[in-house]
């Protein structure tokens, strides 16, 4: 019995991550991924990076506290404020864990270590991979004669492997929670506003060569699992 209401108190949760999913899938089947060699348009390329860097460390902080006033705008009590952000805390903490130990088992090269490969700067996408951190600075270092430094930037600052993606678990892991709270609380303009950052922020990556959209979609059900782990404190049939 305990185990079915907890279920149900996440049903919310799950709805909007599923229409969230399914948007994102109809947006990577309308635009497929963009040569990484094209030149970039400067406006597209700074709402793509302030999108990216919205959901990355260290700006995924300031997120994270704007998503936290969440129940005190909508003037819930000091117990369920402090309950929501430690459900919130724990859940992050997990998709950190399972961010690190997915990339470290899938070992799966980022795009942009294949448009490194078709530029002759390495041997392969996985021989990148081989290089110590000096060596992978030179190399993509190599790629701005080729590549918009919008793009280089990036490039620079995430050398490891790209399934999953973190920014679209971060995304997904605050859809799915702060959504489930909105959502109970029929705050449907503030859920319109998750949905438009968290696509906006799953896209950049694409754009950015960074992932893979088989990433953006695994990295959804991912937080969609580990929201599963989060207990629902039960009080009078209601929380949130």
């Amino acid at each position: 019995m305990m185990l079915r209401t907890q279920l149900q108190r996440k049903i919310p949760g799950y709805k909007v991550l599923g229409l969230f999913t399914l948007i994102l899938l109809a947006l990577l089947a309308l635009f497929p991924s963009p040569s990484l060699v094209a030149p970039a348009n400067d406006s597209t390329g700074f709402i793509f990076t302030l999108l990216s860097s919205s959901a990355g460390n260290p700006w995924f902080i300031i997120t994270v506290a704007m998503l936290c006033l969440l129940p005190l705008a909508y003037k819930k009590d000091k117990k369920t404020c402090l309950t929501l952000w430690c459900q919130f805390a724990l859940i992050l903490v997990l998709s950190f864990a399972a961010k690190s130990i997915m990339k470290h088992i899938t070992e799966v090269p980022r795009p942009y270590t294949h448009e490194l490969a078709a530029l002759k700067l390495v041997d392969s996408a996985p021989a990148f991979y081989q290089l110590s951190a000096d060596q992978k600075e030179l190399v993509i270092e190599q790629a701005k004669e080729n590549v918009s430094e919008w793009r280089i930037r990036h490039w620079e600052g995430e050398t490891n492997y790209s399934l999953p993606s973190g920014h679209t678990i971060f995304v997904a892991v605050c859809i799915v929670f702060w959504g489930g709270f909105l959502l109970r609380n029929r705050g449907y303009l503030p859920i319109t506003l998750l949905f438009t950052w968290g696509l906006g922020v799953a896209m950049s990556r694409i754009w950015l060569g960074m992932h893979w959209p088989t990433d953006l979609i695994a990295s959804t059900f991912c937080a969609g699992l580990l929201y599963l782990f989060i207990p629902e404190p039960i009080k009078n049939g209601s929380q949130g």
